[in-house]
């Protein structure tokens, strides 16, 4: 499992993302609201600007004051799709992959 430093000690896990935005846009600002509504809303701004929200697997809003572009930096985009998939298989605790070559 991969982890990502989103800023001020937080971390969460890269596979568990789904979308990292800036919280500039009308929609956004939405859909953050809504989020905070719903309970869904994740504050790891540690009382600072929000520069970053990301977008999870679980439907919850990670807020964070680290930018967009440096969150993504921060995530390896060097993992093969194979290594990604045992990295899913291994998160899941699926014995058999079907589909990934061995090398």
């Amino acid at each position: 499992m991969q982890l990502v430093n989103i800023g001020f000690g937080n971390i969460i896990s890269a596979q568990r993302i789904v979308a990292i935005v800036s919280p500039e846009s009308a929609p956004i600002k939405r859909l953050i609201q809504e989020a905070k509504d719903n309970k869904t809303a994740i504050d790891a701004t540690c009382g600072r600007r929000t520069r970053a929200a990301l977008v999870m697997d679980s439907g919850h809003i990670i807020l964070s004051a680290v930018q967009p572009e440096t969150v993504g930096g921060r995530i390896d985009k060097t993992i093969s799709p194979e290594e990604l998939g045992k990295q899913l298989a291994e998160s899941m605790k699926i014995d058999n992959l079907k589909g990934v070559d061995e090398k």
